[in-house]
């Protein structure tokens, strides 16, 4: 299937997650593919793909791959069957080297970059955390843990993702994003 490789030879450095390996499709061992990068088919553009399985590296190598009604398929060097496709592949998370993503201008940053930022509004009120970025069609949605609880559960605060309208200052030095948002 894959080679496993030494933990101290080759790993990820600052791995990233860019996608997950879903169920298997069809009868020859092909796999459903959950891409995180902005446009679904950039996920081939980082090779290699590492799996982190049972605390060890494994590279995993793309025979081929296609879309699918706008799914991403992919078959695997030496995954010939769906059984076996589920049971070593399914649900691990795509892990790549962080070094491969392109390098930034000044003012610009990944998703990535802002998970963990405290988020602050005009009134320099503490609103939370930075947890999670969905997309929604149409603009992005920043999810911010707040410090409230709500029966046990930590509430949770949605907050556009609008450049100048909500979003007036991004400093991932500081770790900080200021908002116009109550």
């Amino acid at each position: 299937m894959n080679t496993v490789l030494s933990e101290l030879q080759q790993h990820p450095i600052h791995a990233l997650i860019i996608g997950t390996i879903g169920s298997p499709h069809g009868t020859y061992g092909w796999l459903k593919v959950f891409s995180s990068t902005e446009v679904q088919t950039n996920i081939f553009t980082y090779q290699p793909w590492f799996i982190h399985k049972a605390g060890k590296w494994s590279i995993v190598e793309i025979e081929r791959w296609t879309l699918h009604h706008h799914q991403i398929i992919v078959k695997i060097k030496g995954i010939n069957h769906p059984e076996i496709a589920k049971e070593q592949l399914t649900n691990q998370k795509i892990i790549i080297h962080n070094n491969q993503l392109p390098l930034l201008l000044e003012g610009e940053y990944y998703w990535k970059d802002l998970i963990g930022c405290q988020v602050i509004n005009t009134q320099d009120t503490v609103l939370g955390v930075v947890i999670q970025i969905i997309e929604t069609g149409s603009n992005d949605v920043l999810i911010v843990h707040t410090n409230f609880t709500v029966r046990d559960k930590i509430k949770e605060r949605l907050i556009p993702f609008l450049h100048q309208k909500v979003i007036k200052n991004i400093n991932l030095k500081t770790r900080m994003i200021y908002v116009d948002w109550d």
